[in-house]
C-alpha cells in the first residue's frame, strides 16, 4: 500500500495563494516552460519504463517455456532479467517521484493548517533532492568500479547494470528540482533549503562530538532523524536514505559508495522481480473482468443470507488477494461490484469501508503477497513454504470477521432480497470458473516446479490475457500502456524503499546493533512466548508507521535468526509478523491502508472510525490464535 507523495494542489484545489500549480493546470510565463520540460522528460522515462515491464514478462515466460517444456534452458535469461530489473526499478522511481507516488505518511501533515502543510509539502520534495545530489557522485564511482566485474552469462561488464543507479538518481534529482521550481512559493523553497543547510552545518560542525557518542548515534539518526522525516511527510525511502547518509558522513569514515552498493544489492534480488509482475497481474484481472466474475459467483451463493454480501466481501478479498498480490488492486477490484448493492440493502458506508480495510489486513499472508516475497528475499526463508503456510492464517482471521459480521447483521431486513436459483448459481459458476482457476494455476505451477516464485507471475499474466481475450472478451488495449507505466511507478516506489532500507540495515549491522538486539530479545523473561508477544506489538507499530516492506527489510534479518534460536518455526514467525503489520497498516489513525480503503470506497475516513474498532478486535483475536497454534501456519507444509 502506498502513501502517495502528492502535489498539494491536487489534494487542495483552493491553494492558489500558496503559488502551487497542478500538473495539468495552465501556467503562465516561465512556469509554463518548466511544466513543458517536466512533461517532456517524464514522457521520455515512462516509455522505456513501461517497455521494461513488458520485456521482463517476455524474458521470464520464454525462460519457463524453454526450460520446462522444451528442456533447453536459456542460461542468460535470469541474468538479463536482473539487469533489466534494476533499470526498471530506477526509471520507475523517477516516474513515481514525478507522479507523487512514493510512499509517505501524511496523517499528521494533513491535519495541519494549510500554510504549514504547504511548507512540509515543499520539504517532502527538497529533502529527497538533498539525498539525490549527495549520492550522485558515489553512484558514478560505484558504476565505474563495476567495470571490472563481468556478468558470467552475458559476458559484459556489470556497469551495464550498475549504471542504472546514477542515471536514475540524476533523473530523480532533475524531476525534484523541476517540481520545486514549478510548484512552490520561492520564499518557502528558500526557507526549507536554509533549514536543511543549517541541519547539514550542525552535523558537520558536530562531527568530532558525534564520533565519541558510539551507539547513541543510532538513536539520533535512525530513530530521531527517521521519525522526524517520516512524520514530516518526507517519503519513507528518502527518510531512510538521508538518515543513513548522515550517520555515515558525520559519525564514520565509511565511503558513501558502500551505501550505493547496498542499495544495488537490496534491489537486485531476483525474487523481487515478481513485485512488478504481480502488480501488473492485479491490474489485468480487473481489466479483463475476472474479479467481477468471481465476486458475482460468491454473491449468487450467499447474497440471500443475513450479512451475506459481507461474507462475499471477505471471500472475494481472499480469492483476489491470491492473484494480484497488491492490496490496492484487491480493494479496487471488489468494491465497485459489492458496495452499491450492500448500500441498497441498508448497510452503512462507514461499516463497509471498515470491513474492507479489515479484509485487507486479513489477507496479507495469502500468496502471492509482496510482503511474503520480500520476507523470502531478505531472510532466506523458502518462498514455496511461505506460499503454502500463508493460506490457513488468513482463514482463521476470516472466520473471526465472519463471526462479528453474523452478530452485527443479525437483524438485517432481507424481505426485498431474492434468493438466486440453482440455474443462476450454476451459470455464475460457469462464468467464474476460468477466474477462480487462476489462483490454483499459480500455486500449482510453483508446487510442481514448473516455475519459480519469480517466474510464476508471468504464467498468471499470460493466462489472464488469454482468458480476457478468448473467454470474457474484455481487453482494452488502450489501457495497456498506462497500466504498464503505473506498474513501473509503483514497483519503483517499493523497490527504492527496499534499496534504502537495505543500506540502513547494513549501517545498523556494522554498528553492532544487531548483536545487541539479539542479546536483549533473547534474554527476555518468558522465552519464546514473550518474544512472540513483543514481536506482535512491535510490528503492529512498525506496520502503522513504516508499512510492511520497509519494516521487513530493516528488521527481518535481525529478528528471524532470534526466532529460530528460540525454536520458533520461521514460517510460523513470518505469518505472525505479517499479520501484525497488516493490523497496523489498516488501523487508523496512522495506518495508510485504512485511508486507501476509504478513498476507494468513496467514504469519509471519520465514518469508519467507530465500526473498525470491532473488526480490529476480531483480527487481534485471530492473530492471537495464529501465534498460539503453530499448526495454522505450518500444518500444510510438505
Amino acid at each position: 500500500m502506498d502513501r502517495a507523495i502528492t502535489d498539494p494542489v491536487i489534494t487542495e484545489p483552493n491553494m492558489a495563494h500558496t503559488h502551487m500549480l497542478a500538473p495539468d493546470e495552465p501556467a503562465g510565463g516561465w512556469r509554463r516552460g518548466v511544466l513543458k520540460v517536466e512533461r517532456a522528460l517524464i514522457k521520455m522515462v515512462e516509455i522505456p519504463a513501461a517497455l521494461l515491464v513488458l520485456a521482463e514478462v517476455v524474458v521470464l515466460f520464454v525462460g519457463v517455456v524453454m526450460r520446462y517444456f522444451v528442456h533447453s534452458p536459456i542460461v542468460w535469461s535470469d541474468e538479463l532479467a536482473s539487469v533489466l530489473f534494476i533499470w526498471l526499478a530506477m526509471l520507475g522511481s523517477v516516474v513515481a517521484l514525478q507522479r507523487g507516488e512514493h510512499m509517505r505518511m501524511t496523517a499528521l501533515v494533513g491535519a495541519l493548517p494549510l500554510p504549514k502543510r504547504a511548507v512540509l509539502e515543499t520539504l517532502a520534495v527538497a529533502a529527497p533532492l538533498i539525498f539525490l545530489v549527495a549520492m550522485l557522485h558515489p553512484s558514478l564511482e560505484y558504476a565505474e568500479d563495476e567495470m571490472f566485474v563481468t556478468l558470467p552469462a552475458l559476458d559484459v561488464p556489470n556497469t551495464w547494470k550498475a549504471a542504472a543507479l546514477p542515471v536514475g538518481l540524476a533523473l530523480m534529482g532533475i524531476v525534484a528540482m523541476l517540481k520545486l521550481v514549478r510548484n512552490a512559493n520561492p520564499m518557502q523553497v528558500a526557507g526549507v533549503i536554509a533549514f536543511l543547510a543549517a541541519l547539514t552545518a550542525v552535523g558537520i560542525l558536530g562531527t568530532p562530538v558525534l564520533k565519541t557518542l558510539g551507539n547513541i548515534n543510532l538513536v539520533i539518526f535512525f530513530v530521531g532523524l527517521v521519525a522526524a522525516g517520516v512524520f514530516a511527510g518526507v517519503p519513507i525511502a528518502f527518510s531512510f536514505g538521508l538518515a543513513t547518509l548522515a550517520y555515515l558522513s558525520f559519525t564514520t569514515n565509511a565511503p558513501l559508495t558502500v551505501v550505493v552498493g547496498r542499495m544495488d544489492e537490496g534491489m537486485s534480488h531476483l525474487i523481487l522481480l515478481s513485485v512488478p509482475l504481480f502488480v501488473f497481474l492485479g491490474m489485468l484481472i480487473e481489466m479483463t473482468g475476472m474479479a467481477r466474475a468471481m465476486v458475482g459467483f460468491l454473491a449468487s451463493l450467499l447474497g440471500h443470507v443475513r450479512g451475506g454480501l459481507s461474507y462475499v466481501l471477505i471471500g472475494a478479498m481472499y480469492l483476489v488477494s491470491g492473484i494480484s498480490g497488491s492490496k490496492a488492486a484487491d480493494m479496487a477490484a471488489v468494491t465497485p461490484v459489492l458496495f452499491p448493492e450492500m448500500i441498497k440493502r441498508g448497510a452503512k458506508p462507514g461499516d463497509l469501508v471498515a470491513l474492507l480495510a479489515a479484509t485487507g489486513a486479513q489477507t496479507e499472508t495469502i500468496p502471492p503477497s509482496l510482503v511474503l516475497i520480500t520476507i523470502g528475499s531478505v531472510t532466506g526463508v523458502s518462498i514455496a513454504a511461505l506460499f503454502a503456510g500463508g493460506l490457513m492464517p488468513a482463514v482463521v482471521l476470516g472466520v473471526m470477521l465472519c463471526i462479528l459480521v453474523r452478530w452485527r447483521y443479525r437483524n438485517e431486513d432481507l424481505s426485498g432480497v431474492r434468493r438466486a436459483s440453482r440455474t443462476e448459481i450454476l451459470r455464475a459458476l460457469a462464468i467464474a470458473v476460468p477466474a477462480i482457476a487462476l489462483p490454483f494455476v499459480i500455486r500449482a505451477a510453483v508446487m510442481e516446479g514448473i516455475a519459480t516464485a519469480t517466474e510464476v507471475s508471468t504464467i498468471g499474466i499470460v493466462y489472464s490475457v488469454v482468458v480476457g481475450l478468448l473467454i470474457y472478451r474484455q481487453f482494452d488495449f488502450k489501457r495497456l500502456m498506462p497500466m504498464l507505466t503505473a506498474t513501473a511507478a509503483l514497483s519503483g516506489a517499493i523497490l527504492l524503499i527496499i534499496g534504502a532500507a537495505t543500506g540502513m540495515a547494513w549501517a545498523l549491522t556494522q554498528s553492532g546493533f544487531s548483536q545487541e538486539l539479539a542479546r536483549v530479545m533473547g534474554g527476555l523473561p518468558g522465552g519464546a512466548a514473550t518474544f512472540m508477544v513483543v514481536s506482535i506489538v512491535a510490528f503492529i507499530i512498525l506496520g502503522s508507521v513504516l508499512e510492511g516492506i520497509p519494516a521487513i527489510v530493516l528488521f527481518g534479518p535481525l529478528l528471524f535468526p532470534i526466532a529460530r534460536s528460540m525454536g520458533i518455526h520461521e514460517v510460523h514467525y513470518a505469518m505472525v509478523v505479517i499479520l501484525s503489520m497488516g493490523l497496523g497498516l489498516f488501523a487508523p489513525p496512522f495506518g495508510v491502508g485504512y485511508y486507501c480503503a476509504t478513498a476507494i470506497g468513496g467514504v469519509s475516513p471519520d465514518a469508519g472510525m467507530k465500526p473498525i474498532v470491532g473488526y480490529m478486535a476480531a483480527l487481534l483475536i485471530g492473530l492471537a490464535l495464529v501465534a498460539a497454534v503453530p499448526w495454522f501456519s505450518i500444518g500444510f507444509l510438505p
